[in-house]
């Protein structure tokens, strides 16, 4: 794809900025921010995974996957506000579940242990882990409030913090996992992924195409699970004080 092909794309953008323009959305400068940075990032990261591909260097892999997960928990965390220390918390999950994946990938010999396959696999991995963490920190803190008095009842009658909000965080789960179930039940039907598409319009055979878009699909959900599980073992003693007193939190953003 040429340049000027490509400089076409941002009618799409222009589009949607007339049309928040028209129906007075007001998201004029959000649009136009989020296309500038977008841009930006991309093609950083393009020319650093150009130096990094030539170089191979397990240093400079290293630094790139602890840069995702530290960004991805830094954006996750802004849905934990007033959740002291959650930051830390979800960057432990999400380290926890990148080491378990991506061990499991390079042991069985599932992946070459290149940073041509290690550093797009990682990456999708955390960002699934990502949207995940912010799903689960936002519903069990809607939960806890939504639920307070049945948790207050719950800890009165002797039950631990655990045990008041077992039902919480076992709603919370299944929450943060829905996006990425519904994903599995229609792929292929209702949406070609991008890493599929991407093969394919490289020129890769679809079939092996589909055989790599089948392990994104997997290690999907065995990352959503095991973020979402330790996240709930993790984080719920944030929702109360030293007191064991339930937080008034609000929704993070």
């Amino acid at each position: 794809m040429t340049l000027v092909a490509l400089s076409f794309t941002l009618l799409f953008v222009l589009a949607t900025m007339l049309v928040s323009v028209w129906q007075k959305l007001g998201l004029e400068k959000e649009i136009a921010v989020g296309t500038i940075r977008s841009a930006v990032q991309l093609l950083a990261i393009g020319y650093a995974l150009q130096y990094i591909f030539r170089a191979d260097n397990v240093m400079y892999l290293l630094l790139i996957v602890t840069l995702m997960i530290t960004v991805a928990s830094w954006n996750a965390a802004k849905r934990g506000a007033g959740m002291r220390g959650i930051t830390w918390r979800i960057a432990l999950a999400l380290t926890t579940t990148e080491l378990l994946m991506m061990g499991l990938l390079l042991s069985l010999n599932i992946i070459e242990s290149t940073p041509q396959y290690i550093i797009p696999l990682s990456g999708m991995t955390i960002g699934n882990a990502m949207v995940v963490a912010s799903l689960f920190v936002n519903q069990m803190k809607r939960e806890a409030q939504a639920s307070r008095g049945e948790i207050e009842a719950l800890l009165t009658l002797g039950a631990t913090a655990a045990q008041a909000l077992q039902e919480v965080r076992k709603r919370s789960v299944k929450f943060s996992m829905i996006p990425t179930i519904d994903g599995m039940k229609t792929v292929g039907l209702v949406q070609l992924p991008g890493m599929m598409t991407g093969m394919i319009v490289a020129g890769a055979d679809p079939i092996e195409a589909v055989r790599y878009q089948i392990l994104i699909v997997f290690s999907f959900t065995g990352s959503a699970a095991i973020t979402s599980i330790l996240l709930s073992v993790l984080s719920y003693r944030l929702l109360f004080t030293k007191e064991l007193q339930l937080k008034p939190l609000q929704d993070g953003k």
